[in-house]
């Protein structure tokens, strides 16, 4: 989407690159699909558990800060998971294999911090949460580029 690959959004890389793909962006959100990876990394075979979900809410929103810094030809920076409020979750885990569909909006965003309304929607599948993040803008923790 846009002509950038998930790679050039997010400074992750090998088994921590969790989204699959980009689905749809605008500047205040952004709809990311995750396919549930059986890996070990974070569980099993057969599910990862659902507080896993924050982190693909995560790296929507540092994808969505990406792509955000590519349109407008700006350097990217790494961010920052401050915390998690009011997360929800109808089931424990995901199954693997399941396709997985991340919403991000910004509630509030400035000066660095920022505030996220997310949800993971699947059949049978809802997870609600808000973020807060930040994104410290200083050569120290600028994301390098090739």
């Amino acid at each position: 989407m846009n002509g950038y690959a998930l790679t050039d959004l997010l400074p992750h890389a090998g088994g921590m690159m969790l989204l699959d793909k980009i689905i749809r962006f605008d500047d205040q959100s952004m709809v990311a699909e995750v396919i549930v990876n059986g890996n070990g990394l974070f569980g099993d075979e057969q599910s990862v558990p659902a507080l896993v979900g924050i982190e693909y809410m995560a790296q929507a929103i540092s994808a969505h800060s990406g792509m955000m810094d590519k349109i407008a030809g700006r350097q990217s920076y790494l961010g920052f998971l401050l915390g998690t409020r009011l997360y929800t979750s109808n089931v424990a885990s995901f199954l693997t294999g399941a396709v997985l569909t991340v919403h991000v909006k910004i509630v509030l965003q400035e000066q660095g911090l920022g505030v996220f309304d997310c949800k993971i929607t699947a059949p049978g599948v809802l997870v609600e949460a808000k973020l807060n993040v930040y994104q410290p803008k200083s050569e120290h923790n600028r994301v390098l580029t090739e």
